[in-house]
């Protein structure tokens, strides 16, 4: 048997740790393993090299991931799709395993579902947004990144008695934001799924002032707005020093922690079991504590719940 292996889309921590694991896991059952240079695009484009164990050895602390990513608008389209597929014939692939987030959930499940490629995806992306899983590979790492910047600008804040808008990943969800907020006792938390009420946001700013709070750390999702435009409308109205700071692409970065590279190993060898009992089309999570296979089709359309209880605990805590 031989087995692709890719990684799409935004990069993440972790994903250098199921790389290793879809290889030598294959390895172990007696299957040969292919790398796929940067993703579907690569996929297009027939950038396939041999892996073995000796190729992903001293990788599993690495961020990043070894064989690139890229995005790839091109892939939505049907004559590309067939490409790929043509591409996986002609290097004799019998089984793909995808490791990414939401844009390489779509590709996977239209080359599983309109091509009939045989594949399994692992569940990794840092803003855990995944439907079907309560945790992604990267997200651990990315929340951790962000919070040690945090701890650090709250010393600021304190020092010179300031405000500070911190701004971190979270497009279309606020995942990190919540996490990282609470983690950091944020006195606000600011996410795409709840509208921001900016005369709220300032009655908490003053009264904070008005118990003796001498710094107030607000922690925004890039997806709810951005930080110095929101600094400087706190600044017009309070008249209080306020700053605005972007974490960026620094939560995307560094060494896996101990979470996630268990999870990338324990989520890649699933992936290959599966493959290796021609069991494909699934998933691989993580629910109630335990590994988990969830059919790509039973996902279609469907949105991840946040826990918005969270944000009412962080509301209470922060007074």
């Amino acid at each position: 048997m031989r087995i692709g292996v890719l990684t799409s889309g935004g990069d993440a921590p972790g994903m250098n740790a199921a790389i290793r694991a879809v290889v030598r896991s294959a390895i172990y059952y007696g299957a040969s393993v292919v790398g796929i240079r940067r993703g579907y695009l690569g996929l297009m484009e027939g950038l396939f090299v041999p892996l073995d164990s000796h190729s992903v050895g001293g990788i599993i602390n690495r961020g990043g991931t070894i064989l690139e990513t890229a995005r790839a608008e091109d892939f939505k389209r049907k004559e590309m799709q067939k490409l790929a597929v043509e591409n996986l014939e002609k290097n004799d692939i019998d089984a793909l395993i995808v490791i990414g987030g939401n844009g390489t959930f779509k590709g996977a499940l239209a080359l599983h579902k309109e091509w009939g490629v045989p594949l399994n995806q692992v569940a990794s992306t840092i803003d855990n947004d995944l439907p079907g899983t309560d945790v992604t590979v990267g997200f651990d790492t990315a929340v951790n990144t962000a919070l040690e910047i945090i701890d650090r600008i709250r010393d600021t804040a304190v020092s010179f008695e300031r405000i500070f808008v911190v701004e971190v990943m979270g497009r279309d969800r606020g995942f990190i934001a919540l996490e990282v907020g609470i983690a950091g006792g944020a006195e606000y938390i600011i996410i795409p799924e709840v509208p921001l009420e900016f005369g709220k946001l300032v009655r908490k700013i003053e009264e904070g002032k008005m118990k003796g709070k001498r710094s107030c750390v607000i922690v925004l999702a890039e997806g709810a707005g951005k930080a110095e435009e929101l600094a400087k409308r706190i600044r017009e109205e309070t008249g209080l020093e306020t700053r605005g700071s972007v974490v960026g692409y620094a939560q995307r970065g560094g060494c896996p922690t101990a979470k996630d590279r268990v999870l990338a190993t324990v989520f890649g060898a699933e992936a290959v079991r599966l493959a290796m009992e021609g069991k494909y089309g699934y998933l691989i999570g993580m629910r109630e504590g335990k590994v988990s296979a969830v059919p790509l089709k039973e996902l279609e359309g469907k949105t991840k719940e946040i826990d918005l209880t969270k944000l009412q605990i962080a509301g209470i805590l922060s007074i």
